[in-house]
């Protein structure tokens, strides 16, 4: 049976639809089974992925009691997430941390949820119902030949499960210091064999502490809701869904900012001749953001995409296809910050293909190339080459070198930061109009095993090489965006599982990396002063450990390090999170968990005296599923 679910695949035997049992409670033999999509967009055992890439469960973000999609993705040790302001986030892999990241793709169910206007992601304005996550694949590396530009340094693909999954009702209530939230999902089956869920939720988050004269931060208030249709039959697939949401940032000395969406994505996959499968997917998504005396911006996106897998021999595993997107971006220019043109369409299209083949009985090799052509540069190449060697049934070598790109945005080549005194005749900073792609070459060379059914972990090493990134460069009454930069960054990315007994696992994970960038000669770059470019700690680890206690209670603790952030400077930092959890009765579950559980409260991003400040936080929640 085909499945339409945006990547998503057969969890490990046994697992129900309602009552999902805590990951923990699966050898490690079975989460070597674990299927992943986002390496070569065909399923394929977590443990055979010649890649680094590291899978959230859905299991793994229930115990955590994570309540949005950035202190989910705290679970993964390849990444770097560190709060802002509100529920803005600095969030990157394998370095150029910033709140305008802009070398990380994200998906939602195959849609890229990354902003043209900055090659970012708008954290505040992305949600899902957590309890609806089958998982998440969070792979650090190159991603750019299977997704595109902008897959520089690391792919996000947020998978979540069939609505066939989601039978039922859930009813869940969250509540403590500064927070509150709520949702409701009921799935049902149809008539003609279908399955469909619908949803709502609403959060609150107050102000925050922050440092300096303002002594509070943002706030964030959301609301959210949406649907999934799902039907499989012998040899098709078709899946619909469409979330609507509006929400508000909240600053005590500036002006609110009011966000709101929608999006509607379809998938449809059948078998063809010869064992083979098409997968045609089209989405269309609408994203508004308005700030009094900063601007408004409106963005309208298309897309469509078609991708054949196929199996021309006994040794080959082909896929193949191509896409095209259209996006009309609209802004209305406040006093400052300003747009020209104000309004601009941009198109994307695509081509690409991999071969995944057996050289021999135990060395396996990829090879991919995608040609993506964009309105600003033209077309790019991006190549890769992958080996796995399965030296023992339980391990494997891996290497890679791949190219990619992140394309420019509309802050790159349009913007202008108009300097208020001068009446609108001076800009502080304006958009190159010569600015190019930044371009990464990757190299890696990754090693997974699982040496006992108790025991499994894996290691990267990894070197990029890049060039021309984006700089800016002191220009007479104002600064000019160009591509002046170099950089290289290496490190090592390990991470491992340890069942100590039934019921009870220890997880760990540890990133080393160096970060150096630097200017072409006689040139000098602004943004490097002001910590644009990049901010990066040379190392952060957690460990985890998921433990169930007795029948129906379970705790979950999370030991994270961060050591200190260059410029501006922020102090290095240890931080535990906690959660236990009772299940009262079958379908009724009682929680209480704490975040920044070490500090009352402590700087994770930013300069000081402005910065917002995490805190010591602890809410109660109640779940029931009917």
């Amino acid at each position: 049976m085909l499945h339409a679910s945006g990547g998503q695949a057969a969890v490990p035997a046994g697992q129900a639809a309602q009552g999902e049992p805590a990951l923990e409670d699966y050898s490690l033999e079975q989460l070597a089974d674990i299927v992943v999509t986002s390496v070569s967009r065909q399923q394929g055992r977590l443990s055979n992925a010649p890649a680094s890439v590291y899978v959230i469960s859905g299991a793994d973000i229930a115990r955590s009691g994570a309540a949005t999609i950035p202190e989910a993705l705290r679970l993964a040790p390849n990444l770097q997430v560190a709060l802002t302001s509100a529920q803005e986030y600095a969030i990157s892999a394998r370095g150029f941390s910033s709140p305008l990241a802009n070398k990380l793709l994200v998906l939602i169910d195959g849609r890229s949820v990354y902003s043209p206007l900055f090659s970012g992601v708008f954290w505040e304005a992305q949600d899902v119902v957590l309890a609806d996550v089958d998982r998440i694949e969070v792979i650090s590396g190159p991603g750019g030949t299977i997704w595109g530009t902008n897959a520089v340094n690391g792919v996000i693909n947020i998978i979540t499960k069939s609505a066939a999954d989601t039978q039922g009702g859930l009813a869940v209530v969250h509540a403590g210091h500064r927070y509150a939230g709520a949702v409701v999902r009921h799935g049902k089956r149809l008539a003609n064999g279908s399955h469909v869920r619908v949803y709502g939720k609403r959060d609150e988050a107050a102000a925050a502490p922050a440092e300096g004269p303002a002594g509070e931060g943002g706030g964030v208030g959301r609301r959210q809701a949406g649907f999934r249709l799902d039907w499989d039959g012998a040899d098709q697939a078709l899946s619909v869904s469409g979330d609507l949401h509006a929400g508000a940032l909240r600053a005590s000395r500036e002006p609110r900012t009011d966000f709101s969406g929608a999006n509607l994505v379809a998938r449809f996959d059948t078998r063809l001749a010869g064992d083979a499968e098409l997968r045609l997917q089209a989405w269309i998504d609408q994203e508004r953001r308005r700030q009094p005396g900063v601007g408004k911006h409106s963005l309208d996106t298309a897309d469509i995409e078609a991708q054949v897998a196929m199996r021309p021999g006994a040794r080959h595993a082909l896929t193949w296809g191509g896409g095209y997107r259209h996006a009309r971006d609209r802004f209305e220019n406040g006093p400052i910050l300003q747009f020209a043109p104000t309004r601009r369409r941009m198109r994307w299209s695509n081509l690409f293909v991999q071969d995944e083949f057996a050289v021999t009985p135990v060395l396996r090799a990829t090879a991919g190339l995608r040609l993506e052509h964009n309105d600003y540069t033209g077309t790019e190449v991006l190549p890769s080459l992958r080996l796995a060697w399965d030296h023992a049934p339980d391990a494997m070598l891996w290497a890679a070198i791949s190219r990619t790109v992140r394309a420019p945005a509309r802050i790159d080549r349009d913007m202008r930061l108009v300097d208020p005194r001068s009446g609108g005749q001076r800009y502080l900073v304006a958009g190159g109009p010569d600015m190019q792609s930044e371009t990464a070459r990757v190299l890696e060379l990754g090693y997974r095993a699982q040496p006992t059914t108790a025991l499994s972990y894996a290691a990267t090493l990894f070197y990029s090489n890049y060039e021309r990134l984006r700089t800016l460069e002191p220009q007479p009454g104002g600064a000019l965006i160009r591509n002046l930069g170099h950089g290289r960054a290496r490190g090592l990315e390990a991470w491992g599982s340890w069942q100590l007994m039934r019921g009870w696992r220890v997880s760990a994970g540890a990133v080393l990396q160096d970060v150096d960038t630097g200017v072409a000669p006689n040139r000098i770059d602004a943004s490097s002063l002001l910590g644009l470019a990049t901010n990066d700690p040379r190392s952060y680890w957690m460990l985890r450990s998921s433990h169930e206690l007795k029948r129906g209670l379970a705790a979950e603790l999370l030991l994270r390090r961060v050591a200190r952030l260059p410029q501006p400077a922020v102090p290095g930092y240890h931080e535990l999170d906690a959660r236990i959890a009772w299940q009262y009765r079958p379908g009724v579950e009682l929680a209480l968990t704490g975040r920044n559980l070490l500090h009352a409260r402590h700087p994770e991003f930013g300069r000081a005296g402005v910065r917002q400040l995490a805190e010591r936080s602890v809410f109660a929640s109640a779940s029931l599923r009917f």
